[in-house]
Protein backbone atom coordinates (compact mmCIF):
# COMPACT_ATOMS: atom_id res chain seq x y z
CA UNK A 1 0.00 0.00 0.00
CA UNK A 2 1.23 3.44 -0.80
CA UNK A 3 2.33 5.73 2.33
CA UNK A 4 -1.10 7.01 3.23
CA UNK A 5 -1.32 9.98 5.69
CA UNK A 6 -4.79 10.68 7.17
CA UNK A 7 -4.94 14.38 8.74
CA UNK A 8 -7.81 15.10 10.91
CA UNK A 9 -8.56 18.68 11.02
CA UNK A 10 -8.58 20.37 14.50
CA UNK A 11 -11.39 22.73 13.01
CA UNK A 12 -13.77 19.83 14.01
CA UNK A 13 -12.48 18.93 17.25
CA UNK A 14 -13.75 19.89 20.78
CA UNK A 15 -12.48 23.15 21.49
CA UNK A 16 -13.27 22.91 24.60
CA UNK A 17 -10.90 19.94 25.46
CA UNK A 18 -8.76 20.52 22.31
CA UNK A 19 -5.60 18.90 23.86
CA UNK A 20 -7.28 15.90 25.08
CA UNK A 21 -9.35 15.29 21.62
CA UNK A 22 -6.35 15.62 19.43
CA UNK A 23 -4.48 13.04 21.64
CA UNK A 24 -7.38 10.88 21.20
CA UNK A 25 -7.58 10.93 17.37
CA UNK A 26 -3.52 10.27 17.39
CA UNK A 27 -3.90 7.21 19.56
CA UNK A 28 -6.92 6.36 17.37
CA UNK A 29 -4.21 6.15 14.31
CA UNK A 30 -4.11 9.74 12.48
CA UNK A 31 -0.75 10.83 11.38
CA UNK A 32 -0.55 14.66 11.30
CA UNK A 33 -2.75 17.16 13.11
CA UNK A 34 -4.14 19.59 10.19
CA UNK A 35 -4.36 23.44 11.81
CA UNK A 36 -6.53 25.32 10.28
CA UNK A 37 -6.13 29.07 10.56
CA UNK A 38 -8.26 31.95 9.36
CA UNK A 39 -8.71 35.77 9.60
CA UNK A 40 -12.03 36.35 8.54
CA UNK A 41 -10.33 38.57 6.01
CA UNK A 42 -9.19 35.90 3.14
CA UNK A 43 -11.73 33.55 4.66
CA UNK A 44 -15.09 34.22 6.38
CA UNK A 45 -14.03 32.65 9.53
CA UNK A 46 -12.09 33.24 12.26
CA UNK A 47 -9.80 30.17 13.96
CA UNK A 48 -6.67 29.62 15.50
CA UNK A 49 -3.27 31.87 16.14
CA UNK A 50 0.33 30.56 17.01
CA UNK A 51 -0.27 30.61 21.14
CA UNK A 52 -3.04 27.19 19.95
CA UNK A 53 -0.26 25.99 18.15
CA UNK A 54 2.42 25.81 21.17
CA UNK A 55 -0.13 25.11 23.64
CA UNK A 56 -0.87 21.43 22.01
CA UNK A 57 3.07 21.13 21.34
CA UNK A 58 3.62 21.82 25.29
CA UNK A 59 0.70 19.55 25.70
CA UNK A 60 2.36 16.95 24.39
CA UNK A 61 1.25 16.86 20.45
CA UNK A 62 4.65 15.29 19.37
CA UNK A 63 2.82 14.19 15.89
CA UNK A 64 3.45 16.66 12.74
CA UNK A 65 1.29 20.04 12.92
CA UNK A 66 0.29 20.93 9.59
CA UNK A 67 -0.51 24.77 9.41
CA UNK A 68 -2.93 25.79 6.84
CA UNK A 69 -2.75 29.53 6.46
CA UNK A 70 -6.02 30.93 5.27
CA UNK A 71 -4.81 34.24 5.62
CA UNK A 72 -3.76 37.25 3.91
CA UNK A 73 -0.33 38.79 4.37
CA UNK A 74 0.96 35.27 5.33
CA UNK A 75 5.05 35.90 6.11
CA UNK A 76 4.08 37.52 9.37
CA UNK A 77 2.77 34.52 10.64
CA UNK A 78 4.64 32.09 8.91
CA UNK A 79 7.15 33.41 11.45
CA UNK A 80 4.88 33.52 13.84
CA UNK A 81 3.64 29.42 13.44
CA UNK A 82 7.57 28.04 13.05
CA UNK A 83 7.82 29.65 16.05
CA UNK A 84 5.30 28.17 17.70
CA UNK A 85 6.47 24.72 16.38
CA UNK A 86 4.63 24.23 13.09
CA UNK A 87 6.15 21.52 11.18
CA UNK A 88 4.11 21.79 8.19
CA UNK A 89 3.16 25.45 6.75
CA UNK A 90 0.96 25.97 3.17
CA UNK A 91 -0.39 28.70 1.97
CA UNK A 92 -2.37 30.13 -0.89
CA UNK A 93 -0.74 31.74 -3.81
CA UNK A 94 -3.34 34.68 -4.04
CA UNK A 95 -2.41 35.71 -0.25
CA UNK A 96 1.12 36.27 -1.29
CA UNK A 97 2.72 39.33 -2.68
CA UNK A 98 5.83 37.00 -3.71
CA UNK A 99 5.21 33.46 -3.49
CA UNK A 100 8.49 32.07 -4.02
CA UNK A 101 9.76 34.57 -1.20
CA UNK A 102 6.97 33.00 1.45
CA UNK A 103 7.80 29.55 0.24
CA UNK A 104 11.88 30.04 0.81
CA UNK A 105 10.64 31.84 4.59
CA UNK A 106 8.65 28.75 5.54
CA UNK A 107 11.98 26.83 4.65
CA UNK A 108 14.19 28.37 6.11
CA UNK A 109 12.31 28.74 9.41
CA UNK A 110 13.01 25.33 9.46
CA UNK A 111 9.50 24.07 8.14
CA UNK A 112 8.03 22.19 5.45
CA UNK A 113 6.68 24.08 2.76
CA UNK A 114 3.86 24.10 0.71
CA UNK A 115 0.75 25.83 -1.88
CA UNK A 116 -2.54 25.55 -1.25
CA UNK A 117 -5.10 25.48 -4.24
CA UNK A 118 -8.93 26.65 -4.38
CA UNK A 119 -11.09 25.25 -6.72
CA UNK A 120 -10.95 28.00 -9.35
CA UNK A 121 -7.29 28.44 -9.10
CA UNK A 122 -5.27 26.78 -11.79
CA UNK A 123 -2.45 24.42 -10.59
CA UNK A 124 0.44 26.93 -13.16
CA UNK A 125 1.90 28.17 -10.37
CA UNK A 126 3.61 25.05 -9.71
CA UNK A 127 5.65 25.62 -12.61
CA UNK A 128 7.82 28.43 -10.98
CA UNK A 129 8.16 26.92 -7.54
CA UNK A 130 8.02 23.09 -7.56
CA UNK A 131 11.66 22.87 -6.27
CA UNK A 132 10.62 24.61 -3.29
CA UNK A 133 7.38 22.60 -2.16
CA UNK A 134 7.10 19.87 -0.04
CA UNK A 135 3.43 19.90 0.09
CA UNK A 136 0.37 20.34 -2.49
CA UNK A 137 -2.89 21.12 -0.85
CA UNK A 138 -5.78 20.89 -3.42
CA UNK A 139 -8.96 21.62 -1.80
CA UNK A 140 -12.05 20.26 -2.38
CA UNK A 141 -14.22 22.66 -0.56
CA UNK A 142 -14.30 26.39 -1.23
CA UNK A 143 -12.25 27.17 2.40
CA UNK A 144 -13.67 28.90 5.18
CA UNK A 145 -15.69 26.37 6.85
CA UNK A 146 -15.72 23.03 8.12
CA UNK A 147 -18.58 20.08 6.83
CA UNK A 148 -18.71 20.87 3.47
CA UNK A 149 -19.25 18.46 0.42
CA UNK A 150 -16.57 17.45 -1.69
CA UNK A 151 -16.80 18.99 -5.02
CA UNK A 152 -15.84 16.31 -7.57
CA UNK A 153 -13.78 18.38 -9.85
CA UNK A 154 -11.28 18.39 -7.16
CA UNK A 155 -10.69 14.48 -8.48
CA UNK A 156 -9.52 15.64 -12.22
CA UNK A 157 -7.55 18.35 -10.60
CA UNK A 158 -5.80 16.33 -7.49
CA UNK A 159 -4.69 13.83 -11.28
CA UNK A 160 -3.22 16.92 -13.01
CA UNK A 161 -1.52 17.71 -9.84
CA UNK A 162 0.16 13.83 -9.41
CA UNK A 163 1.41 14.18 -12.92
CA UNK A 164 3.61 17.25 -12.45
CA UNK A 165 4.45 15.91 -8.90
CA UNK A 166 5.35 12.50 -10.56
CA UNK A 167 7.10 14.13 -13.45
CA UNK A 168 9.42 16.70 -11.44
CA UNK A 169 10.86 13.40 -9.54
CA UNK A 170 10.44 15.58 -6.44
CA UNK A 171 9.70 14.22 -3.12
CA UNK A 172 6.12 16.37 -2.36
CA UNK A 173 3.65 15.35 -1.01
CA UNK A 174 -0.32 15.56 -2.16
CA UNK A 175 -3.24 16.94 -0.04
CA UNK A 176 -6.98 16.88 -0.41
CA UNK A 177 -9.25 18.87 2.02
CA UNK A 178 -12.95 19.34 1.90
CA UNK A 179 -15.81 16.70 2.36
CA UNK A 180 -13.19 13.87 2.87
CA UNK A 181 -15.01 10.88 4.32
CA UNK A 182 -15.26 6.86 4.45
CA UNK A 183 -17.03 6.82 1.33
CA UNK A 184 -14.84 8.49 -1.27
CA UNK A 185 -11.24 8.22 0.46
CA UNK A 186 -10.78 5.65 -2.24
CA UNK A 187 -11.63 7.42 -5.00
CA UNK A 188 -9.96 10.56 -4.32
CA UNK A 189 -6.84 8.21 -3.60
CA UNK A 190 -7.15 6.58 -6.83
CA UNK A 191 -6.76 10.14 -8.68
CA UNK A 192 -3.51 10.88 -7.08
CA UNK A 193 -3.55 11.96 -3.36
CA UNK A 194 -1.64 10.82 -0.29
CA UNK A 195 -2.29 12.81 2.27
CA UNK A 196 -6.06 13.52 3.67
CA UNK A 197 -7.40 15.74 5.54
CA UNK A 198 -11.22 15.03 7.45
CA UNK A 199 -12.47 16.91 10.00
CA UNK A 200 -16.03 16.60 10.72
CA UNK A 201 -15.91 12.81 9.37
CA UNK A 202 -12.93 11.75 11.96
CA UNK A 203 -13.99 14.46 14.65
CA UNK A 204 -17.59 13.60 14.92
CA UNK A 205 -18.12 10.38 14.42
CA UNK A 206 -18.84 8.67 17.89
CA UNK A 207 -15.31 6.23 17.75
CA UNK A 208 -12.60 7.75 15.84
CA UNK A 209 -10.33 4.56 15.57
CA UNK A 210 -12.84 2.76 13.76
CA UNK A 211 -14.23 5.41 11.18
CA UNK A 212 -10.14 5.99 10.63
CA UNK A 213 -9.12 2.19 10.63
CA UNK A 214 -12.21 2.15 7.87
CA UNK A 215 -10.62 4.97 6.07
CA UNK A 216 -7.38 3.07 5.81
CA UNK A 217 -9.27 -0.07 4.55
CA UNK A 218 -10.65 1.94 1.89
CA UNK A 219 -7.38 3.11 1.01
CA UNK A 220 -6.03 -0.40 0.76
CA UNK A 221 -8.25 -1.15 -1.54
CA UNK A 222 -7.73 1.97 -4.02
Amino acid sequence: MKDYLIAPSILSADLARLGDDVAAVLAAGADIVHFDVMDNHYVPNLTFGPPVCKALKQYGIQAPIDVHLMVTPVDALIEDFARAGADIITFHPEASDHVDRSLQLIRDNGCKAGLVFNPATPLTWLEHVMGKLDMVLIMSVNPGFGGQAFIRQALAKLTQARRLIDASGLDIRLEVDGGVKIDNIGEIAKAGADTFVAGSAIFGSDDYKSTIDAMRRELAAA
